[in-house]
């Protein structure tokens, strides 16, 4: 008996190249020419641009600005819903000289913990002012005897100036016509290197910053030596700084008498109109925001998409290897978990 040659070829089913198998080209149903000199086909789009892949391309900066927004809303909201309970609370106390049963102590205690938590239940976002910011929050201070009125007048001096209770001095030249500007500009050039930033504030006078967690350490060590004309000279001099008062001071609230509900009332509702408008502006930074992710989508993605799907169905309308090739390429790696993921997106 003779046997005659099989002249199917073997055809790798496209997939993971580890699990790839050979299979029988009549298995497939491929015969003559189709089988023999079938390649694999890559559409490509006829666009140069490249594909992007959603999410991923983000601008990561804009993710975590988006976060932030939804940090300090989150705190916001919830100080204000407390803030309007220990509203009504006190209105009623007032309104029927009710005995204290412990409730409005109970809120003020609720609303002092919240507030403390600031920092941190806002991510850093939101400081003592209730200013939103996506950099870390600040804490602004002055420095007595560090007022431009003190600072114009006088003639040349050095001050050293030393931060953290370390040896590591910082100068500033002091010198006559210099501008207010100019004097902020020497002070924050020499602090800077040390997280302290100084700056001419709305009124004109010289104000610092320094990141919130590092205000008190700056507090406690600040001090400064100078040529006896605006500091002393000889060894270094502690000098005290002044934070910025913060736009609720809810452990100064008093509830012990008719008198202390009253004056508490009228700070709690002006801490709720100040926690209202912080709200109001980080709804608006959050549509800001927004306005950016919508410029950050690539507009050339949904051209080339429409690209790669013209090129797959005019090669799936093609009978033989091609067509198939086509078809598992496409399937290869898609499960249902994936499916329900992408149709979550819309």
């Amino acid at each position: 008996m003779q046997i005659s040659p099989n002249t199917n070829p073997s055809v790798i089913v496209p997939g993971n190249a580890s699990n790839a198998s050979a299979v029988d080209g009549t298995a497939l149903g491929l015969h003559g020419e189709n089988a023999a000199t079938a390649t694999p086909v890559t559409p490509t789009p006829t666009s140069a641009a490249p594909l992007r892949r959603g999410l991923n391309n983000w601008d990561q900066p804009l993710q975590g600005d988006i976060s932030g927004a939804q940090q300090a809303l989150d705190f916001l909201e919830q100080s204000a819903a407390q803030l309007r309970n220990l509203k009504a609370d006190l209105s009623a106390r007032l309104a029927n000289r009710q005995r204290a049963d412990g409730t409005v102590d109970a809120r003020v205690r609720q609303f002092s913990n919240t507030w403390r938590s600031r920092s941190a239940a806002s991510g850093g976002t939101l400081d003592a002012r209730l200013k939103f910011s996506n950099k870390t929050s600040t804490t602004r201070f002055t420095v007595r005897g560090m007022n431009i009125g003190n600072l114009r007048t006088g003639g040349r001096e050095v001050l050293a100036i030393s931060l953290g209770g370390g040896q590591n001095l910082r100068s500033v030249v002091l010198e006559p016509g210099l501008s207010d500007e100019e004097i902020a500009q020497r002070f924050d050039d020499a602090l800077a290197p040390s997280g302290v930033r100084a700056d001419l504030n709305e009124d004109g006078q010289l104000e610092f910053s320094t990141p919130e967690s590092s205000w008190t350490n700056v507090r406690d060590t600040i001090a400064v030596q100078g040529g006896g004309i605006r500091f002393p000279t000889g060894q270094l001099n502690r000098v005290k700084a002044e934070a910025e008062a913060p736009a609720v001071d809810p452990d100064s609230w008093q509830t012990g008498d008719m008198e202390g509900i009253r004056a508490t009332l009228q700070q709690v509702v002006q801490a709720l109109a100040q926690v209202e408008q912080a709200i109001a502006s980080v709804h608006t930074a959050l549509n800001q925001v927004s306005a950016r992710v919508q410029e950050a989508t690539p507009s050339d993605t949904t051209d080339g998409m429409d690209q790669v799907a013209q090129n797959f169905v005019s090669t799936a309308k093609q009978p033989g290897y091609q067509s198939l090739l086509s078809i598992t390429s496409a399937l290869a790696g898609i499960s249902r978990e994936r499916v329900i993921s992408l149709l979550s997106l819309r």
